[in-house]
């Protein structure tokens, strides 16, 4: 089993920074990524950025967030980052922490976080 634990969430302006974190407690394997999902009021869960934990850290990010928001890990600390600049009011949802086999996709991993609200006022 694999534990998640998001943190980092908050209300800010439109234009500021906010940096998410998730810690993964329990048994984790190499040949897992971990990422990110947000989910705003009346809206799908919609992908935002995945990471492997193997070799470089090949990410992905969504087209709807890039330039703005990055990826990282330290599997030092089982712990994977989601840098957000330039937050906007569209990017307020609870983002949640997801950790699954690198070769499925991130819609199907069978390990979440509870969630972190991320507001934006504008």
């Amino acid at each position: 089993q694999v534990q998640l634990v998001e943190s980092g969430g908050g209300l800010v302006q439109a234009g500021a920074s906010l940096r998410l974190s998730c810690a993964a407690s329990g048994r984790t394997f190499s040949d897992y990524s971990m990422g990110w999902f947000r989910q705003a009021p009346g809206k799908e869960r919609e992908f935002v950025a995945r990471i492997s934990l193997s070799g470089g850290g090949v990410a992905s990010t969504a087209d709807s967030v890039k330039g703005r928001f990055t990826i990282s890990r330290d599997n030092a600390k089982n712990t994977v980052y989601l840098q957000m600049n330039s937050l906007k009011p569209e990017d307020t949802a609870i983002y949640y922490c997801g950790a699954g086999r690198s070769n499925t996709g991130a819609a199907m991993w069978p390990y979440w976080g509870q969630g972190t609200q991320v507001t934006v006022s504008s």
